[in-house]
Order: C-alpha cells, then sequence, then structure tokens
C-alpha cells in the first residue's frame, strides 16, 4: 500500500516541481531530466524512509541540485559560472505553493510544435506516461515517439517560448489540445493500451484531478465542463468493469450495482447545467451519451434510440473512426445489425482503423448478432491476436471458444 500511496503522490506531485524549475530556470530538456532523477530518488528513498513533511519541497531540492551539477559540467564556463551563482537550492519552507501544472499544460501546446508532438510532450511531461504507452496511444513505434518528444523538448527551446499563461488569442486553441491531452490520458488509464491490466487508475485520477483543475479556472467553458462529466460518468463504472481475477466483463453484463453513484450524479448534473448554455461540442455530446447509460438500472432499460441521436449529432459535430465505430453499435440496437454492418463497411478503407483490434471486434458483435457463428467467431480471434491488452485478449478469445 506504501508504494502505491508513494507512486500516487509522485505522479501529482511531478508536474508541480517540473513547472517551477521551468519558471525559474527556462530550460525544459534539462530541467525534465532533473526531475526525472529526483522523482527516482524519491521512489528508491520514500518507501523505506517515509514520505518527507514536504514532500514538493524535496523534490525541488533534489531537482536542483541535479540542475546544478550538470550546469557545473557544462563546457561553456562563462555561462557555466553565471548559471552556478544563482541556482542555489531553496529550503523546503521557501517553496512556492502555486501549482504551474496549468502553465505546463499550455507550455506543452505551443503553437510552435505540430498538434502530434504537443499531445506527445503533454502526455510525457505532465501526465506521466512512458516513450511506450504514448507510442501505443499513436500507434507508432516506441523509438519515432522518443524522437518526436525530443524533437518537441528542442523546438520550444528554439522558440523562446515563456513559461506563463498563452496571450488571450492562443488560449483557445491550445486549450483545445489540453483537452485532447486530457482525453488521452484518461482513456489510457481507462482501458490500457498494453499490459496485463485493463485499468490505470493512476491515470484516469490524474485525468480527471487535472480537467477539475482547468474547469476551476474556466467555470464557463461548456466542453471543459463536458470532458469532466465524461471521465466522471464514465470512470464511475470502473468497479464493474472488471472481475476479481481481472476477468473484463463488458457494459451490458455489468453489476450497475457496483458502480458509483456520486460520481455519476456529479457527472450528470454537470452535463445537465452546460447543455442548455449553447451549440453542444463533442465532448459534451460524449458525456450525454455517457449519462444514458448510466442512467438505465439495466442493460435492457438502455434508451438506444437517444444515444442514436445523440451519435448522429457527434456524427456532425467531430466526424471520426471512433465515433463512426460505435455509431454503428447504436445503429444496430436501433434498426437491427445489419444496419450497424453496413456503417462499419466505411471503416474498412480507413488507414487508422482497418487493422484495429476494436474494428474486428465490433464486427464480430454484430455478426454474432445477425446468428453468424461461425464468421463471428473469425472475427473474434482476429481481434483478439490485434490486440495487446491482455483483458481484453482473453475476453475475445472466450467470446471465440463460445461460438465454436
Amino acid at each position: 500500500m506504501l508504494v502505491v500511496t508513494v507512486e500516487d503522490e509522485l505522479r501529482a506531485l511531478a508536474p508541480q516541481v517540473l513547472g517551477i524549475l521551468i519558471r525559474r530556470y527556462g530550460q525544459f530538456d534539462a530541467c525534465e531530466d532533473a526531475v526525472q532523477e529526483a522523482l527516482l530518488a524519491a521512489a528508491l528513498q520514500w518507501p523505506a524512509e517515509g514520505v518527507p513533511a514536504n514532500p514538493r519541497g524535496w523534490l525541488i531540492t533534489v531537482a536542483v541540485r541535479r540542475l546544478t551539477d550538470q550546469f557545473r559540467s557544462d563546457d561553456a564556463r562563462r555561462r557555466r559560472e553565471l548559471t552556478v551563482a544563482v541556482l542555489e537550492p531553496e529550503p523546503p519552507d521557501e517553496v512556492p505553493e502555486r501549482d504551474d501544472t496549468l502553465t505546463l499544460l499550455f507550455l506543452c501546446c505551443h503553437p510552435a510544435l505540430s498538434a502530434a508532438s504537443q499531445l506527445a510532450l503533454t502526455l510525457r511531461a505532465v501526465g506521466g506516461l512512458t516513450t511506450a504507452e504514448i507510442a501505443s496511444a499513436f500507434l507508432v513505434p516506441e523509438a519515432t515517439m522518443a524522437q518526436r518528444i525530443s524533437r518537441a523538448k528542442a523546438k520550444i527551446k528554439s522558440a523562446g517560448a515563456r513559461f506563463a499563461p498563452p496571450p488571450p488569442e492562443e488560449r483557445q486553441p491550445r486549450l483545445e489540445v489540453v483537452l485532447q491531452v486530457l482525453y488521452l490520458i484518461f482513456n489510457e488509464g481507462y482501458t490500457a493500451s498494453s499490459g496485463a491490466d485493463l485499468q490505470r487508475g493512476d491515470l484516469t485520477a490524474e485525468a480527471i484531478r487535472l480537467t477539475r483543475e482547468v474547469h476551476r479556472l474556466l467555470p464557463a467553458d461548456g466542453e471543459v465542463a463536458g470532458l469532466l462529466a465524461l471521465m466522471l460518468l464514465t470512470d464511475a463504472r470502473r468497479p464493474a468493469r472488471t472481475l476479481p481475477d481481472g476477468t473484463l466483463v463488458p457494459l451490458a453484463e455489468q453489476d450497475r450495482s457496483r458502480w458509483l453513484r456520486p460520481m455519476i450524479d456529479e457527472g450528470t448534473q454537470l452535463i445537465t447545467r452546460t447543455l442548455p448554455q449553447g451549440p453542444p461540442g463533442p465532448y459534451q455530446l460524449q458525456a450525454a451519451i455517457a449519462a444514458v447509460h448510466d442512467e438505465a438500472a439495466r442493460a435492457g432499460e438502455t434508451d438506444w434510440p437517444q444515444i442514436l441521436a445523440l451519435y448522429q449529432l457527434l456524427t456532425r459535430v467531430a466526424p471520426n473512426p471512433m465515433v463512426t465505430l460505435n455509431h454503428a453499435v447504436a445503429l444496430a440496437m436501433v434498426k437491427g445489425p445489419q444496419a450497424g454492418l453496413h456503417l462499419l463497411a466505411a471503416l474498412d478503407d480507413d488507414d487508422r482503423m482497418a487493422s484495429h483490434h476494436r474494428l474486428a471486434a465490433v464486427r464480430a458483435h454484430l455478426l454474432e448478432m445477425t446468428g453468424s457463428r461461425a464468421e463471428a467467431r473469425t472475427w473474434y480471434s482476429l481481434a483478439a491476436r490485434r490486440t495487446t491488452s491482455l483483458p481484453e485478449q482473453r475476453y475475445l478469445e472466450r467470446k471465440a471458444a463460445c461460438l465454436t
């Protein structure tokens, strides 16, 4: 239990410490390296020696010392001497109380970076995902993602980016990227892209924490509220998504009495307040869909016509392959599986989805609904081979085996 507590605390503190160092010294890459070394030292010492009274101050002190050592070894003596002169670690009681996490979020979404680099850098620096996890989320090799993150850091440095909130004209574009990043962090935590565990509660909790903070600062922004509502309404189902042995339980088979009602109530209230305020954005529409699912006491009571109408609107507002995939399921539930299969056919020529395990899994599910057991078994087996998540793989293999 102590290790989990330490890991949770380090994940929350890491972006705060990095933000403080970048605000002081301005060198993103060097500061992140120093913070990573401080985090490693904490991970080794705190479980054995206990968490210090001021953990953030401890991390800042250690990170600044590492940064000082780095500058002292710099070949450029003049810069080294000037830098070292001002790099005296502050005692923990002088650590500022401000949380620079949001400023760090906006810095990672600097307009000098491509959208993909913005997402990757923020996931690494603020979300705490490993390079391998980010690579999996973007469906690229780990080495490619490592290079992308490294180039993003270098580009921020060459652009002369200041550690400060963005000017008004840049805030909305950067906010959109920030919300995308938080959404990706949450998704990676809710259904891990690889590994033995279906879920990573540390990531979903961090995504919700950061989104709450954005909502606190921007309470009138409908999409921020929508994203927070979506996370709450979705994460509320977490206790029912797996059995004690880690076996995946699909939504239709979950014990809904295990859903977290306070999170559902909070998410429902958020989206109920937000939707009437103007044209809904994609996060608000996804939250509304999640709310309809959560309102059904049993799977058989789900209001599929309402969900279908929401997906039709979402397709117009923010079309993408995953929306089409879910739209096909809703269409099948209302108009029959053949209608859903017809919609799925449009994804076969989409390079982003043609080899994705979820396309194969949904096709298998709809084929099973039609009674085409042999064909469904083939697609379930294909989906099982394509996924890198062990719980999903086992679930899909069981589905295939049941159709033999």
